[in-house]
């Protein structure tokens, strides 16, 4: 008889530190921009609180998720390519307010659409979502990942069924974790604001 392997997964979340782009609010993809000096100084004294820090660790390939992870004191993550950052097209480095003064009427129909929003020669979170989904397929266990605000965003829309038309159903601190689990193939929301050592949650 073969044994049944499980591929329940428990899923730790982390958004890397802050970049200048992030202080100047500039949208921020695939260009591999470091941590600022302000992003480090706010993970001094930090780290991955238990039980998550023996968990199986992740990181996006972009140098500001590495970093992070180094920060906290994760010892040699895996690289997964899967975790990288959204593809904003030629829409990167933009600015939310000047995208929407410049563009009206056709950046408010884009806004408007939610998971399948796709800036020109960019990815939409629905691609991000699908990409994510399939490298999570292959794991199973206990998973830590250090990676971005849109990836973390695209996995939420799937365990709270939101279609990202209106404000998320929960409000994250993108300081700190979100722990998402997997169960007979559904995905749910187990815990979120999760703070690192040295933090208090919000």
């Amino acid at each position: 008889m073969t044994a049944t392997v499980s591929n329940d997964l428990d899923l730790l979340l982390l958004r890397h530190a802050a970049t200048e782009w992030n202080r100047e609010k500039r949208l921020q993809g695939r260009r591999d921009i470091p941590l600022s000096p302000q992003g480090r100084e706010s993970l001094a004294g930090r780290a991955i609180p238990e039980p998550f820090n023996t968990w199986r660790w992740f990181t996006s390939p972009l140098q500001r998720a590495r970093q992070t992870a180094a920060l906290l004191g994760i010892e040699a993550p895996r690289l997964a390519p899967a975790l990288g950052e959204m593809d904003w097209g030629e829409w990167e480095g933009e600015r939310l307010p000047e995208l929407r003064q410049r563009l009206g009427a056709a950046m408010a129909r884009a806004e408007a659409r939610g998971l399948d929003l796709q800036p020109p020669g960019g990815e939409s979170p629905r691609a991000v979502q699908a990409r994510v989904l399939a490298w999570l397929e292959k794991q199973s266990g206990q998973l830590g990942a250090v990676t971005h605000k849109g990836v973390i965003r695209a996995l939420l829309s799937v365990a709270l069924q939101w279609d990202m038309r209106r404000d998320c159903p929960v409000k994250p601190d993108w300081q700190q974790g979100i722990w998402l689990q997997r169960r007979g193939g559904n995905w749910r929301l187990r815990d979120y604001n999760i703070p690192l050592v040295g933090e208090e949650r919000s």
